[in-house]
């Protein structure tokens, strides 16, 4: 195939900003007086806001009533949208960037696929908002992963086929979006935890055009 747009996941690809729902999650139960531990939190990844809190409720031994829940999930969107105010430059995943500057040297678009509600403060916080084609997130799409709505969406905005696009992404929920919507997708991140990709990579760092010839 000849790919002609590239398709980036946010949260683990281009940026590790799950540290950041840790730390707002874990103050939630604090002041709920339990403890959430990294383990519990590892049940959290590629799952809902709504259905994280019930997570994080059931770990606790808590129960709340429904009407309770959206201003808890609130409380804890706050505190994480506080935290990523303050990223930078220096949090962008390594070689991140340079691969964005191969891409765009060689005419190849770049699209972000994300469930991210907060997207464009991150990128523009990192400074990587330029090198976006388009930008397909939270606020754009209703169906979450592995619905292959945000991807297929990306395609469209980019002016590109499926077939025509490689998607990045971290999690197995996005890996089955992307074949669900006919694209190639490159894996990234450690093969016990990822199946039915086509190519796998640890990173970006090194990384160069051959990687999206397929």
């Amino acid at each position: 195939m000849n790919c002609k747009g590239c398709i980036f996941d946010l949260d683990g690809v281009i940026v590790d900003t799950a540290k950041y729902h840790y730390l707002a999650w874990k103050r939630l139960a604090s002041e709920m007086g339990f403890d959430f531990t990294e383990k519990d939190n590892e049940r959290l990844k590629g799952v809902s806001r709504m259905r994280s809190l019930d997570i994080l409720l059931e770990v606790g031994g808590k129960t709340v009533p429904e009407d309770k829940k959206e201003a808890l999930a609130a409380k804890k969107n706050n505190w994480y949208v506080e935290y990523i105010s303050k990223m930078d430059k220096s949090e962008i995943l390594p070689g991140v960037e340079n691969f964005f500057k191969t891409l765009k040297a060689n005419n190849i678009k770049i699209a972000l696929g994300s469930a991210s509600k907060n997207s464009m403060l991150i990128l523009n916080n990192l400074g990587l908002t330029d090198y976006f084609d388009a930008i397909i997130d939270g606020n754009k799409v209703s169906k979450a992963k592995p619905d292959p709505e945000v991807f297929t969406l990306a395609a469209k905005e980019m002016n590109l086929s499926p077939s025509e696009c490689v998607v990045f992404e971290d999690a197995q929920a996005g890996i089955e979006a992307a074949k669900a919507g006919n694209m190639k997708v490159i894996a990234v991140g450690s093969e016990e935890n990822l199946k039915d990709f086509d190519k796998i990579i640890p990173g970006f760092e090194g990384v160069g055009l051959d990687l999206i010839s397929f």
